[in-house]
């Protein structure tokens, strides 16, 4: 397929095309239910059952849900930028530059001895908020990606030759690995 915004290779960006997917949208509204659900959670239920905590366990909930709050905003801030570039009120150049304020690493969950005594409920939220992030990052290093050269996809030696180029270089020679290969059948 040709796309000329593909910066006139004919090659159409996977990465371009992936943040209006339906994988997308799909990964989209789970991020966002489940922002909805945490924080229905931590203001009703959840507060009910910290309050019958341990002092101990007590204080765990209490990190554990600012880790959760926390990846849920970063998550969903990476969501609402990329929902931006799919309806076209930025480019993705635009997003990756941005997303540089997305901490997508950011509050992993403490020990798992202290977090199987919190409740079932925040352990559940927890658990999906971190399969969720996963699955961000993984599109986000899709997405992020650069772009492969045109003249090196098709050919899986170009980086092992310009390897054995480096290897020559380094050792004081200037011969193309090429014209070592040719000289070698002759």
């Amino acid at each position: 397929m040709f796309d000329p915004s593909a910066g006139g290779t004919g090659l159409v960006q996977f990465s371009e095309r992936l943040a209006g997917s339906s994988v997308f949208t799909a990964l989209f509204r789970e991020g966002m239910d489940l922002v909805e659900e945490t924080a229905a959670y931590l203001d009703g239920d959840g507060r009910t059952e910290a309050k019958a905590l341990e002092r101990a366990v007590s204080l765990t909930y209490a990190t554990e849900s600012m880790r959760l709050t926390t990846r849920l905003m970063q998550i969903a801030s990476w969501l609402l930028l990329h929902r931006a570039v799919k309806e076209g009120e930025m480019t993705l150049a635009q997003a990756n530059r941005e997303k540089t304020r997305v901490k997508l690493t950011a509050a992993d969950p403490g020990a798992h001895d202290m977090i199987a005594k919190l409740p079932w409920q925040l352990q559940d939220l927890i658990e999906r908020s971190m399969n969720l992030q996963a699955r961000v990052r993984r599109l986000d290093n899709t997405i992020h990606a650069p772009p492969v050269e045109r003249g090196t996809a098709g050919n899986p030696l170009v980086s092992q030759l310009n390897l054995l180029r480096e290897a020559f270089e380094r050792h004081g020679e200037r011969h193309e690995p090429a014209d070592q290969l040719r000289g070698s059948r002759g």
